[in-house]
């Protein structure tokens, strides 16, 4: 039995994720024991930018922050644009955040944290392109591997899964900040 069984992940994407920043963090999460669900905002199949293709279990407006433990937010410019145009998404993000539960974000995921507004006061790091935007919503970005401050764990590209999958591991095994 894995120190992370029973708890509920949520992922958080749609069309143009980067195919590793989903399936790797993925691999990590449930092979010590958590629950993961794809959740998007419609149902059927999403692709990745590098043609990785993924059951959507259930839509964002279906869902809450109270129905999970933790939230990974995979990057890609296309996904990270489009999913923070969904209210019920940002609104996920700004549940799940404000609960102080852990959240996983690299690269270009970060943007939809901006647009749910809980980056004030808090270090992050993503790809690079975002920092302005990041450092507008208030956070203090940094160039790092992988940052944690208070259960939020960023990273910057695809390179930092090995130490981003790690890091999001810890955070939901230590559950709410």
């Amino acid at each position: 039995m894995s120190h992370l069984t029973g708890k509920k992940v949520v992922f958080l994407a749609t069309n143009g994720f980067e195919d590793s920043e989903l399936t790797s963090p993925w691999e990590a999460v449930t092979g010590h024991g958590a629950q993961a669900l794809l959740v998007s905002t419609k149902t059927g199949t999403i692709t990745g930018k590098n043609g990785h293709q993924a059951t959507v279990d259930i839509t964002t407006d279906a869902v809450s922050g109270a129905d999970f433990d933790a939230l990974v937010l995979p990057g890609g410019v296309v996904n990270s644009d489009t999913i923070r145009t969904d209210e019920a998404a940002v609104a996920l993000v700004r549940d799940i955040v404000s609960a102080g539960k852990p959240v996983g974000v690299i690269c270009h995921g970060a943007w939809i944290m901006a647009d749910a507004d809980v980056l004030r006061g808090r270090t992050v790091t993503s790809y690079p392109s975002l920092k302005t935007d990041l450092i507008n919503a208030g956070a203090t970005w940094v160039d790092e591997e992988v940052v944690t401050d208070k259960g939020l764990v960023s990273s910057r590209t695809p390179d930092d899964l090995p130490a981003f999958n790690d890091k999001v591991v810890e955070e939901i095994g230590e559950g709410i900040h």
